[in-house]
């Protein structure tokens, strides 16, 4: 059995990559500067900077391969134009592809989106086709507020986003719905922010019909579903008082929840609430929390130890950590078959 991570992100790439963003940033506050050229990076820094991390706590963990993004938080759809957006996309995408080429048993590719709010999707979708069709990638990472906290874009499931669910469902792809940066004081990106996107990406789907539009759109919602399992007798009732169908048949054939969740009695819960065919394993890792929980003395982040402590039989066990995320990512699932997987 294969141990499938479906949620990592690059959160450690080398430092002149972001030295190009930083060259993006002064040129939007100084635009006669000439448009910066992405970072020449080296295999040697790439292998350095993936070998003492993700890999070594991949295989540290028992756990062989990941999904991976770019830096969630470092999308920043909120700063810049649509060039500016679909130029860091592009080296950001780049750079998980030279990952990926690198160590192609541990790594497959997951797409940042160059999302400006209030902008067209046509620069998102061609940037998708292009991660799909020439880099080989598996999914995307959609943020459903490119505001950066501010929410000023519309609900799911209003038709602006209805050209990307088109392509989504064309290259037979899912998208996690997963925000960045916060702009917003209010709002800490991965204590408030996220969870807050992952709780209102669900109530915007109960709240629509999206799925008869798209019977086959496939979207994970990440950190364990947000608030939602914890409170799903709250969207049960939700659904009801609002005349929609059980959640079962509403919203649970498309969406899926990962196990970014950073202790015992979350993740006991999480499946105690939610169906095993809709749960992805995933860390997040390295990502929002890295540190060691001084009650078990073991990193929070380490999240196949809690699903371990489950003591699933065989068949549940294989959903979870590698089922699953065939059936979610079948792009996923030929490229292993491609490699004797």
């Amino acid at each position: 059995m294969l141990i499938i991570d479906c949620h990592g992100h690059y959160t450690t790439a080398p430092g002149p990559h972001q030295d190009f963003r930083q060259a993006q940033l002064d040129r939007i506050e100084n635009p006669s500067l000439e448009p910066p050229e992405p970072a020449s990076i080296s295999d040697d820094q790439i292998r350095e900077t993936i070998e003492q991390n993700q890999l070594k706590l991949l295989r540290e963990r028992g756990a062989d391969l990941t999904v991976f993004s770019p830096r969630a938080s470092a999308m920043a759809h909120h700063i810049g134009d649509p060039e500016t957006s679909m130029d860091w996309a592009r080296a950001n995408n780049d750079l998980i592809k030279r990952v990926v080429d690198l160590y192609p048993e541990n790594f497959v590719g997951g797409a940042q989106l160059p999302q400006v709010a209030g902008e067209s999707l046509d620069g998102p979708i061609a940037e998708l086709d292009r991660a799909v069709n020439e880099l080989g990638f598996v999914g995307c990472n959609l943020s459903p507020d490119p505001s950066g906290g501010h929410w000023t874009s519309p609900p799911l499931t209003d038709r602006y986003w209805y050209p990307i669910y088109e392509k989504l469902v064309e290259l037979d792809v899912p998208a996690m719905i997963h925000v960045s940066a916060s702009c917003n004081p209010c709002f800490h990106a991965t204590g408030a922010h996220y969870m807050n996107a992952d709780t209102t990406a669900f109530m915007q789907l109960l709240q629509g019909n999206l799925f008869a539009d798209f019977p086959d759109l496939r979207m994970i919602i990440p950190h364990g579903g947000g608030a939602v399992p914890y409170h799903w007798g709250r969207y049960r009732g939700l659904a009801d008082m609002l005349k929609q169908p059980d959640l079962s048949e509403h919203l649970m054939k498309n969406v899926f929840f990962d196990t970014c969740v950073y202790h015992q009695p979350g993740i006991n819960l999480l499946f105690e609430v939610i169906d095993v065919d809709n749960v992805l394993f995933a860390s997040e890792m390295v990502g929002a929390v890295r540190g060691i929980d001084p009650q078990t003395g073991h990193y929070f982040d380490d999240t196949k130890r809690y699903v371990d402590a489950l003591g699933f039989d065989g068949e549940d066990r294989a959903k979870v950590f590698e089922l699953n995320a065939r059936r979610v990512y079948p792009r996923l699932d030929t490229l292993l078959k491609a490699q004797g997987r």
